[in-house]
């Protein structure tokens, strides 16, 4: 359901963290997770977000771990999702969730977010996906948070699900199953502010709908936006 950090340095602390430097590719591949496995069969899990930006619905975070490296048939669609149109995205999922040694997805409601601020929701919601993983995992691999509350020895890096094939894994599941909520469950139970379509971005056109109707229950009040609307901001 973070703060960035620049890549330029490593370091580690009592829970093994470390940066690695930000390096440029055409695509993510395994090459991080292989470094961290250092010829061991240690099971490196990607962990990355999607809907922290969001004016309504949940944070929703995914853990994924990889059994080796994304075959080449696979490798285009295993990418930032949101580099991905919706029907790669939707092709990757399918293949992913089979083929994954495990994955896991938590998130926090809207309410959640506004009683605690999105980034402790953010690190909430990535501490439950990695809660539901089987096997839990020897490493995570974080695009650029630190989960001091998991005592896992992780790496935190900047666009992790634009480098490495585990955070992007994490990445699709995380926005393909956030959508699915968004279209399927949101949008019919609050009709009328295009849930379906924006899926609780800030267009013009749900910001029209906010206006008209007033927040719905998943609408995150301390988003400014929202209060603007409200008329409860500062």
């Amino acid at each position: 359901m973070p703060f960035r950090f620049d890549g330029s340095q490593q370091y580690s602390c009592e829970h093994g963290f470390r940066l690695l430097p930000k390096t440029a590719r055409v695509l993510p591949d395994f090459s991080i997770e292989t470094e961290i496995a250092n010829g061991s069969n240690l099971l490196v899990a990607g962990v990355d977000e999607v809907g922290r930006g969001t004016l309504a619905g949940p944070v929703v975070a995914a853990a994924a771990i990889l059994p080796g490296p994304v075959p080449t048939e696979y490798k285009e669609l295993v990418n930032d999702s949101k580099l991905l149109s919706a029907a790669q995205r939707e092709k990757a999922f399918a293949w992913l969730i089979d083929w994954c040694v495990g994955y896991g997805v938590g998130a926090c409601t809207s309410d959640e977010i506004d009683s605690m601020g999105i980034v402790p929701a953010t690190r909430q919601a990535m501490s439950r996906a990695i809660a539901e993983l089987e096997p839990p995992p020897d490493h995570l691999l974080i695009d650029a948070v630190e989960l001091g509350a998991v005592a896992i020895p992780q790496t935190s890096m900047i666009r992790a699900d634009s480098r490495s094939q585990s955070a992007a894994a994490a990445s699709i599941i995380a926005k393909v199953t956030r959508d699915k909520l968004m279209v399927s469950v949101f949008d019919v139970e609050y009709p009328g502010y295009g849930f379906a379509a924006h899926k609780g971005y800030g267009t013009a056109g749900h910001i029209s709908a906010l206006k008209k109707l007033g927040a719905s229950p998943i609408h995150r009040h301390s988003f400014k936006p929202v209060a603007v609307v409200l008329g409860t901001s500062d």
